[in-house]
């Protein structure tokens, strides 16, 4: 699915650990536009279920897909307002 996902930007989050992927997945959301997808490439393996959460529980916001492979773990999340 995540091939023909129309990505805006890429914030690599690679080294960090929870919280700051979450953290630093919503900052970059405040500077997008609606319709925009933002691609979360992470290497913390909590960031699944973080970023899965937040995005469940946030206005605006949809989580689009979600890959782990070799270690990296890549979200795709939607700005939907």
């Amino acid at each position: 699915m995540s091939s023909n996902i129309d990505v805006t930007e890429t914030l690599d989050v690679k080294g960090q650990n929870c919280p700051m992927p979450v953290i630093k997945t919503k900052g970059a959301m405040d500077g997008l536009a609606a319709g925009d997808v933002l691609e979360v490439v992470a290497t913390d393996s909590g960031s699944m279920s973080d970023i899965k959460g937040w995005a469940d529980s946030t206005e605006g916001v949809e989580l689009v897909d979600q890959v782990e492979g070799d270690g990296v773990y890549t979200h795709y999340v939607r700005k939907t307002e």
